[in-house]
């Protein structure tokens, strides 16, 4: 009855993005934009080891992902502000349904958007050279990263007051991506950032995306990412049903 109910608020949410297409197209967009951007002004002045393309892109996947998620949590706060998981819950549909639904319905929208990320990176140069197996694992460890700023996401939902305030609580998400391994090496940074971008959730996860993508040895780091994203997982999905407890008291 649980997971029926939750795939109906996932349809419900996918049909209420569907119905924003100005949103949906900036969510879908501006990510691509980005990218173009480091790739072609900045690209030709970063020196990587590589084609700057090739090193850039598990980066701006994950920098989708953190926008996609962002429009997770104004759908959140937008719901308990306008009264609706009232109506639900007097319907006997639980946080737990209400909550998955809107997980679900982002993931699915951030494989979308990160589909069309990797597919205008191939179109500007990238050629990853991954066997099957690899490519699996990168996309398993994609969407585990997806479902758990996902749930991180619905989580800043239920602590903002208002959509507005959710849109600005989910800028840590979008900033991460910044002081890590995304667009420029590591040690390219200042040294007292050195300790923060090494160790931080986002680093191993495109490092792991990286190796996979690329044939190239991946060391621990899909092991260290794969942790990150349970223990945002486990966090995020015990404190939103703590905070939908006492937000529909």
């Amino acid at each position: 009855m649980t997971g029926t109910a939750a795939l109906t608020m996932a349809g419900r949410s996918l049909r209420i993005s569907r119905r924003s297409p100005d949103a949906l197209i900036a969510a879908l967009m501006l990510p691509v934009m980005l990218m173009l951007i480091f790739v072609y002004f900045f690209g030709g002045a970063i020196d990587t080891g590589t084609a700057y393309v090739t090193y850039v892109v598990p980066g701006a996947m994950l920098l989708c992902a953190g926008f996609g998620a962002a429009s997770t949590a104004v759908s959140v706060a937008d719901d308990m502000k306008n009264g609706i998981v009232d109506r639900l819950r007097s319907l006997d549909v639980g946080g737990v349904p209400v909550l998955a639904g809107h997980v679900t319905a982002s993931v699915v929208r951030n494989l979308v958007s990160t589909t069309l990320v990797l597919a205008v990176a191939l179109a500007i140069g990238f050629r990853p050279r991954a066997s099957a197996p690899a490519y699996l694992a990168a996309a398993g460890l994609l969407v585990a990263y997806i479902t758990a700023i996902s749930w991180l996401a619905a989580t800043l939902g239920l602590l903002a007051k208002s959509p507005e305030a959710a849109g600005g609580f989910t800028f840590l998400m979008m900033f991460l991506p910044y002081p890590s391994s995304a667009f420029v090496p590591i040690d390219t940074m200042p040294s007292w950032l050195h300790g923060f971008a090494g160790h931080q959730p986002l680093t191993p996860v495109i490092e792991s995306l990286r190796a996979l993508l690329l044939d190239r040895p991946a060391g621990n780091a899909p092991w260290t990412a794969l942790a990150w994203c349970a223990a945002i997982t486990a966090l995020a999905v015990t404190l939103a049903g703590v905070l939908f407890r006492r937000r529909t008291r």
